[in-house]
């Protein structure tokens, strides 16, 4: 069990490149698709929870969204991704904050998370997340997580697995209905295959 959560991640941050780190993608294929395919408009509140120095952002900005926030623990890595934007991050609301420790001041019709969702293990810290995303979000959330077929670790620390019946189990009882749920394979910049599992929900 690693003691200081941040503390890894920042330094993972300020001592690795996109290239030498697993979840970096090109293109978040999956992530827009689902954007795209729901016709989010493009004053949509979005937020990015785990987004780290993600390029979902730059791709969100050039397609004309207004409105878009990302949340990382890793101040190191909000710091490069606004370094990559350069004036284009002056469009974006950057937030350093544990997601647990989440207080929105917002509500959200976005919340797409590829990144923080598996790495709540206990069920304690698992409803804690459930209960922000509820309260925080009046319109759609993507969810990405390893799949029951991928890793069991990520950046040396452990993560939940999920199939999409046990995805739809945790929204559903937050009130959130399934909208759809598929599979992705994920070539890390190392050529490692990685399955993920991605579902979508409507508020209620």
């Amino acid at each position: 069990m690693i003691a200081d959560v941040k503390e890894h991640w920042e330094t993972i941050y300020k001592t690795k490149q996109p290239n030498e780190v697993s979840w970096t993608q090109e293109v978040p294929a999956a992530s827009l698709a689902f954007i795209h395919q729901f016709k989010i408009p493009k004053n949509a509140k979005i937020i990015d929870i785990g987004g780290g120095d993600s390029n979902l952002v730059d791709f969100l900005l050039a397609e004309g969204y207004t409105n878009l926030s990302v949340l990382d623990i890793s101040e190191a890595a909000i710091l490069r991704a606004q370094e990559r934007l350069g004036l284009d991050a002056q469009k974006v609301t950057w937030i350093v904050c544990d997601i647990l420790d989440y207080k929105p001041k917002v509500k959200y019709d976005v919340w797409h998370d590829r990144a923080a969702f598996h790495f709540q293990t206990e069920p304690a810290k698992i409803d804690t997340y459930l209960n922000i995303v509820k309260n925080a979000v009046d319109g759609m959330v993507i969810i990405g997580t390893f799949s029951t077929d991928g890793p069991t670790k990520c950046s040396g620390l452990e993560i939940q697995q999920y199939d999409e019946d046990g995805m739809k189990a945790k929204f559903i009882q937050s009130d959130f209905k399934n909208l759809e749920c598929k599979r992705e394979d994920h070539v890390t910049p190392s050529g490692a295959v990685q399955n993920f599992v991605f579902c979508s929900f409507m508020k209620r």
